[in-house]
């Protein structure tokens, strides 16, 4: 008579599955923090660059300074979706409301009036979105998952 593989022995389906899923899972791993590594490092070669090239013109314009708040928001979101391994959304938000802050504030002058009331249309809704993402966040998270007051 053959014994059937028991489902704690080495050979079994379940087994292999189960060390297939750790392999997978530690090469997801390692990708993300390679990834997050590279990100952060393109985020602070970018920041330099463009800070240099702010000293060499000998001023810092509005969309400059714009420029490097973006950069910061980028480098917060990447530490703290290191720490926490979750993708903080409102710094999205954050990064997209000082993009078209940006755009604004440079090309106001050039755009049709539509376009400057899209644009800051658009900043109003992400504005809200915002209010909305704190609210449901502080109502609605588990007490461990809620962020630091900043």
């Amino acid at each position: 008579m053959i014994a059937a593989a028991s489902p704690a022995s080495p050979a079994s389906p379940g087994a292999l599955r189960a060390r297939i899923q750790r392999v997978g899972a530690r090469l997801v791993e390692a990708f993300t923090t390679v990834a997050l590594f590279v990100i952060g490092g393109t985020i602070v070669w970018s920041a330099i660059h463009d800070y240099v090239a702010m000293i060499h013109s000998g001023r810092g314009r509005l969309d400059d300074i714009l420029l490097l708040f973006i950069y910061l928001e980028l480098g917060a979101m990447v530490g703290i979706y290191f720490k926490t391994e979750r993708l903080p959304v409102l710094f999205l938000l954050y990064v997209a409301i000082t993009a078209l802050t940006r755009y604004m504030a440079v090309d106001a002058k050039q755009l049709p009036l539509e376009s400057v009331l899209t644009v800051a249309a658009s900043i109003l809704l992400l504005a809200v979105a915002v209010l909305l993402l704190r609210i449901a966040d502080s109502r609605y998270a588990a007490p461990q998952d809620r962020e630091e007051p900043r």
